[in-house]
């Protein structure tokens, strides 16, 4: 059976422009940068530079800015060719003569693993045995280590290379790899790549009882089992401290030390600046952030042209809609670069006024809770456009470069019943886990009984949790001798 029935709905959808705004609202600085290209590229009615002081009014006789451009002939019909666009309106001179360089240049070499190869030269190997040493060195990982088993790769060399062989003669030929630079490259795990380093180490007692306890007494290092370690290899406490000393100095990861490996270097650009002037905070936004824009003076003179025109052609018609159409995007994007700096300059004054203590004095501690709802409702924003800012941008202080999300916080209520960021009490935690007694490191369960002490009466699990995001062992692991 067939029915009718009204339904009146209320929907809320996002238009096109709003998606876009919001998608540049999320890009840091250098993917803005990269964006503002693309558009200027493909947009050739957007145009970079400084503005002029002439009006013109456009075909609907609106009175509009004009900007400075190059003066250049234009051709409806020239511009709907296939010739590509000239490169001076591709270019965009978005910064002072004062700007930092925008280009990193990189550093030439050779790669890691070049580096390896080229030290088997100095060896006198067979024709099979070199081969096994150029794929075992092709094995090796960035951090320098070879994770696969040597049956595994053996298989590897025998279906891919043509060379027969098997475990063992693989693992002889490992032993010559262990002798090359960096020292330790090439070793299955930790403790065979802290000994092969010992090994070549000058033979002092300090090194030599730190070998024993690499090669004999790992598991007991790596647990800190101190006591055990001095029964088992008869040494005092002190032989144990300077042993301990050396083990300490040794790279973990001697992939990580060649200076050759080019990989590229990410540098962080900061969105804003804050800086303390006479005792008052001072936001800047990064003038990459805040380029001139301006719709062609050129085609808005085509516009004007086409207006003056007694006589209408359908094929100029047809290229004054195109052009039109150009016109529109290049203002859309022009107000949606201006509204993209407002919204970023708003989100963040508000968080530094709300975080003021903590700019003024880059105590961790001054930090207040704060939640991305907080600083929505300070300045009339959805709760998304405030995350879609804290979430990619940095802000440059006195007092390092930060990642705007950092500021935000839960709360907790301390013995006062007042309301205390987290993050204060992660520094208040971290301040007592570096000034304990390493020889008698705290427990979870101490530590709580500190902090309760201090102000904050949390439980021994929150400390857990809160100890493991700021990245410190368990107290057995934290002892030292």
């Amino acid at each position: 059976m067939l029915k009718q029935q009204f339904n009146l709905k209320l929907s809320q959808k996002l238009s096109p422009q709003q998606i876009q705004l919001m998608k540049l609202i999320q890009l840091p600085t250098q993917a803005f940068e990269q964006r503002l290209k693309q558009e200027i590229e493909e947009n050739p009615a957007l145009d970079s530079g400084k503005e002029s002081t002439n009006d013109s009014e456009d075909e609907f006789g609106n009175q509009e800015e004009e900007y400075s451009a190059e003066e250049t002939d234009f051709n409806i019909d020239d511009y709907l060719s296939d010739d590509e666009i000239p490169n001076y309106r591709l270019q965009a001179n978005n910064y002072s003569a004062d700007d930092e360089e925008k280009s990193m240049p990189y550093a030439g070499g050779i790669t890691f693993i070049q580096h390896l190869k080229s030290q088997l030269n100095t060896y006198r190997l067979s024709e099979t045995d070199y081969q096994i040493a150029l794929f075992l060195i092709g094995s090796v990982d960035e951090s320098g280590y070879i994770r696969r088993p040597l049956e595994d790769i053996a298989d590897d060399l025998a279906f891919t290379q043509n060379v027969y062989t098997d475990a063992d003669n693989v693992e002889k030929v490992l032993k010559l790899v262990h002798q090359l630079d960096p020292s330790g490259v090439g070793a299955r795990n930790l403790q065979e790549c802290l000994s092969i380093q010992l090994h070549r180490k000058t033979q002092t007692q300090p090194v030599v009882k730190a070998t024993k306890i690499v090669d004999k007494g790992f598991d007991l290092f790596v647990k800190k089992h101190y006591k055990k370690i001095l029964a088992k290899f008869v040494i005092s406490e002190e032989e144990l401290k300077e042993a301990i000393e050396e083990i300490e100095h040794l790279n973990p990861k001697p992939g990580g030390s060649f200076v050759g490996n080019n990989r590229v270097v990410e540098h962080v650009v900061p969105d804003f600046t804050i800086r303390i002037i006479e005792g008052e905070l001072e936001l800047t936004l990064n003038g990459r952030n805040a380029p001139e824009l301006h719709v062609s003076r050129t085609y808005n003179e085509m516009l004007k042209g086409y207006k003056d025109t007694k006589k209408k052609t359908k094929n100029q018609k047809d290229a004054v809609l195109f052009i039109k159409q150009k016109l529109d995007a290049a203002k859309w994007f022009i107000e949606a670069v201006k509204q993209r700096q407002q919204t970023l300059l708003f989100t963040m004054s508000a968080i530094m006024n709300y975080q003021k203590e903590f700019f003024l004095t880059g105590d961790e501690r001054n930090l207040k809770p704060m939640i991305l709802k907080d600083i929505a409702d300070e300045i009339d924003m959805d709760v998304s456009t405030i995350s879609r800012v804290a979430n990619s941008k940095y802000v440059d202080t006195p007092y390092g470069t930060k990642l705007i999300k950092e500021f935000f916080s839960e709360s907790m209520k301390n013995d006062q019943g007042e309301d205390v960021s987290t993050k204060e009490i992660k520094k208040i935690l971290e301040i007592t886990i570096d000034e304990e007694d390493k020889r008698k490191p705290l427990t979870d369960e101490k530590l709580a009984e500190i902090l309760k002490i201090k102000g904050y009466p949390i439980a021994r699990r929150t400390v857990a949790k809160y100890r493991e995001q700021l990245d410190y062992p368990v107290a057995r692991l934290r002892k030292k001798i």
